[in-house]
């Protein structure tokens, strides 16, 4: 597909009734670069000048805009503010993002409101003002517990920093915390990996993500793969680290709840429940996605161009796209196999119907009431249960 110049004027911008709704704000800027990231994030010396104090005048015109064009729009169920590093904002900054917030949008009852946090960039101070501001949730990347570990990925932060500023969330009252965690990084043993699901198990959250470690083209660890500094990912360890991590934290009572995330009851993100479970957003910020109706829509990327386009009165709409019901399809099979309530059977085609025994005689799933849900196994190839339901 081919990008436009800004402003572009993507149809179908409207909530649907029914459909939960959320906020996601992208907060576009880091201190340093991480050799594994592709997120479309600036350091200073890439920023062209842009800060957040500009950044911040920019998302409100977007949020008063946005607000305009969804006319009567449904009470947000959830905000989720990722980056980039939102922390570097500092509470000051987090609390203007979500009085921006409030002052376009009405914010359901109990609605879950979350900030991702560098280790480095949070204290208790930053998480006392959190609080204070209405935020509900943090997620913090730890990555792992081995030192050389976090070197390969570039990561600055000490060993120990994101548990010590998980216990300091937990300590200002927050009852929702994530840790991240990346498995697979060349050089982690099996012992690593161990010693960081314990230790992110001690620190008392009450939820936990973990990634396979995948290397994107363009980014400093692609460049020292192919230079043979460091090996790639392999597939098999992966898949052993995978049902590491699973058997752990299964052992200290959080489930699994999607294929990458383990919760304790009731500590789900709603907010990404509502990405995979068909849910509609707003992404606001820089380089942002949103989805509404049928219309995916994606922001201008560097900041400054972001914040000219709303100088202008117009949304920052780079380019979007108007799925059609085979891909809406094909997206909704894809995201809903993938949870632990699993994939309702009626949403299937007939002959997709007739390709469950399939997978169900491979053990990659079983069919629990008028629900496909995957298998141990299954998860490790749940792209795989995707392409056999969906075969032509």
């Amino acid at each position: 597909m081919s990008i436009r110049t800004a402003p572009v004027r993507a149809p179908g911008l409207a909530a649907t009734p029914g459909r939960p709704f959320g906020l996601y704000i992208h907060v576009p800027f880091c201190a340093t670069r991480c050799g594994y990231c592709d997120f479309n994030t600036y350091t200073p010396a890439e920023s062209g000048g842009a800060n957040p104090d500009g950044w911040l005048v920019a998302m409100r015109r977007e949020l008063a805009l946005a607000a305009r064009t969804l006319g009567s729009a449904p009470p947000v169920q959830t905000v989720f503010v990722g980056g980039g590093t939102p922390s570097l904002l500092g509470g000051a900054g987090l609390r203007a993002v979500l009085d921006a917030v409030r002052d376009h949008f009405e914010l359901a009852p109990g609605a879950e409101v979350t900030t991702e946090a560098n280790p480095e960039s949070s204290g208790p101070e930053l998480f006392d003002a959190l609080r204070d501001a209405g935020y509900t949730r943090v997620s913090l990347g730890m990555q792992s517990i081995a030192r050389h570990v976090l070197t390969v990925l570039d990561r600055l932060h000490s060993p120990g920093r994101a548990l010590a500023a998980a216990g300091e969330a937990r300590a200002a009252g927050f009852d929702h915390v994530n840790l991240d965690l990346i498995y697979g990084t060349p050089g982690e043993t099996d012992d690593d990996l161990r010693r960081s699901v314990d230790a992110a198990v001690e620190a008392g959250v009450d939820h936990v993500s973990a990634y396979a470690l995948v290397v994107e083209d363009g980014t400093a660890l692609a460049r020292r793969v192919r230079r043979g500094e460091v090996a790639a990912p392999d597939d098999d360890v992966l898949a052993a680290r995978y049902e590491l991590l699973d058997a752990r934290l299964a052992e200290a009572g959080l489930g699994w709840y999607e294929v990458s995330n383990w919760a304790r009851p009731g500590g789900e993100c709603r907010h990404n429940l509502g990405y995979w479970a068909g849910g509609e957003w707003w992404g606001a910020g820089p380089g942002a996605h949103g989805f509404l109706g049928e219309t995916r829509w994606w922001n201008v990327k560097h900041p400054n161009a972001y914040a000219a386009v709303l100088a202008e009165g117009e949304l920052p709409v780079a380019d979007f796209e108007v799925l059609d019901a085979a891909a809406r399809h094909t997206e909704d099979v894809m995201l809903r196999v993938r949870l632990r309530s699993g994939l309702p059977l009626d949403m299937l085609a007939a002959d997709e119907r007739g390709r469950v025994q399939a997978v169900v005689a491979d053990g990659l799933a079983v069919v629990v009431g008028s629900r496909l849900i995957l298998t141990d196994r299954g998860r490790l190839l749940a792209d795989g249960v995707v392409r056999t339901l969906l075969a032509d």
